[in-house]
């Protein structure tokens, strides 16, 4: 028998007693999931730190952002949880008919967070999933111990086995869970294991959401404020050690300020973490030694204008600007998901656009400019998951604006009304008129069948 066989066993008789559905049970998981964190906010930033060296602000973040969402959810659940009427065509509504769309939830969701932000990421889409009425089982990345034993000691002390429950454990755990009839799976991670777990979910025609990433490009065009540029830019990419599925993965600068704007770049970096970011409390590590050793393989030493040392035993990469950069660079063959930044002049937006539009679908983008009719030739031309215009990173915070990949960075929306419409299945009902004759049935001949099906238009 599978393992985790019990467990999912025990949440879908819990689920199919049709307690979840109330709106009571799920204020409740709710008030749970918010004391949890509130009570153990410092040993949950402990744990972070011990993992990869977040530094205060990451931890924190990691912190503030679900329980934004948990805000959120808890002042609109009535709303969102409310059969809504919708429009008809005129002749069925005139005859005593209605439409009506219910939001029903799934079932038994598996949530499989990743390594970067071990908590936002694994709790985002749980508190979706519960406030849409789902029951959730957990699997944190087992590439932060800390976080996820964690996890594993205060699950059982706030949420009852039912609801929620936690499984650790690395690709044979995932495997074994994998092989279970889910109602609903939720991946945030790489590309290549979004395309494991699109095919484990195929077998039992799983509903999924996939959270993947990509090299997600960046444009400064003639007419951007460089100061405001260069400084976003900056912590947008190392945020997190550039570990952040977000990040600007690469820059394209105009040629005309490509130089002044190398050196405000350089200046941002150097004003955020110091001559020596290895010893700056605010930059943290890589996740592993294997990918320390990954991302410094990007590093191509002439090209280096800022950085460039690692450290592989520390699990350390200095934030390094590479340029000028070009498509036959090693840092730009993938995702870098490390703060390597490559750069790269250009002249024409339609030339770089038509690049851009090429490549595989990213998460984000970003441009920075005050030229509107280049703002608008972008977000018309590229296809992209979400982003900023003068701003990076900011919009994952922002609970209106639905957050989501597309193609290869992933499918499916959440956060806000987007994450509980995901986290839920909407059922759409035509409400007869029980005395409203309808023929349109056989036999057909001398029926005028035309004035019949008026109706429907």
């Amino acid at each position: 028998m599978n393992a985790y066989q019990p467990i999912f066993q025990k949440q879908k008789d819990f689920f199919y007693s049709e307690s979840t559905k109330t709106y009571d049970w799920r204020i409740d998981q709710l008030n749970r999931m918010e004391k949890m964190l509130r009570e153990n906010q410092e040993i949950f930033c402990e744990a972070l730190h011990k993992d990869f060296g977040k530094p205060p602000f990451e931890q924190l973040f990691e912190i503030t952002v679900p329980l934004g969402v948990i805000k959120y959810y808890k002042e609109n659940l009535r709303t969102l949880m409310q059969p809504q009427q919708v429009p008809i065509p005129k002749g069925l509504e005139a005859t005593g008919n209605k439409g009506v769309i219910y939001k029903e939830p799934f079932g038994v969701t598996l949530v499989i967070g990743p390594f970067n932000a071990p908590i936002l990421l694994l709790l985002d889409p749980a508190i979706a999933a519960l406030a849409a009425g789902n029951t959730v089982i957990l699997k944190p990345a087992n590439t932060t111990p800390n976080t996820a034993h964690l996890f594993q000691q205060l699950i059982p002390k706030y949420f009852e086995p039912e609801a929620v429950n936690v499984v650790l454990g690395g690709r044979e755990e995932i495997t074994e869970l994998l092989q279970l009839p889910f109602d609903f799976i939720f991946f945030t991670g790489s590309a290549a294991v979004g395309k494991i777990i699109m095919k484990a979910a195929a077998e039992n025609l799983t509903p999924i959401v996939l959270e993947l990433g990509g090299q997600n490009p960046t444009i400064v065009d003639e007419t951007a404020n460089i100061d405001i540029a260069a400084d976003r830019i900056s912590w947008g990419h190392n945020a997190i050690s550039g570990q952040w599925c977000i990040a600007p993965g690469y820059v394209y600068v105009h040629e005309n300020i490509a130089s002044e704007f190398i050196e405000k770049l350089k200046a941002a970096v150097t004003k955020m973490y110091g001559s020596d970011p290895s010893q700056s409390p605010d930059f943290a590590r890589m996740i592993s030694e294997h990918d320390a050793e990954r991302v410094a393989s990007y590093i191509v030493p002439e090209k280096v204008v800022l950085g460039g040392r690692f450290n592989i035993k520390e699990r350390y990469v200095e934030p390094t600007i590479l340029y000028p950069s070009t498509w036959d660079d090693p840092a730009l063959q993938q995702e870098i998901f490390g703060p390597v930044l490559p750069v790269m002049p250009y002249n024409d937006l339609k030339d770089i656009i038509n690049i851009i539009k090429r490549k595989p679908k990213s998460l984000s983008a970003y441009i920075f400019s005050k030229n509107q009719a280049n703002i608008d030739y972008f977000l018309n031309a590229v296809s992209f998951g979400g982003g900023c215009v003068n701003q990076t990173n900011l919009h994952c915070w922002i609970d209106s604006l639905p957050f989501g990949g597309v193609g290869m960075s992933g499918m499916g929306k959440y956060y806000g009304k987007a994450g509980f419409d995901a986290l839920s299945n909407t059922k759409a009902m035509l409400m007869g008129n029980p005395d409203w004759e309808l023929d349109v049935f056989p036999p057909y001949a001398g029926k005028d069948i035309a004035s019949n099906l008026s109706v429907f238009s």
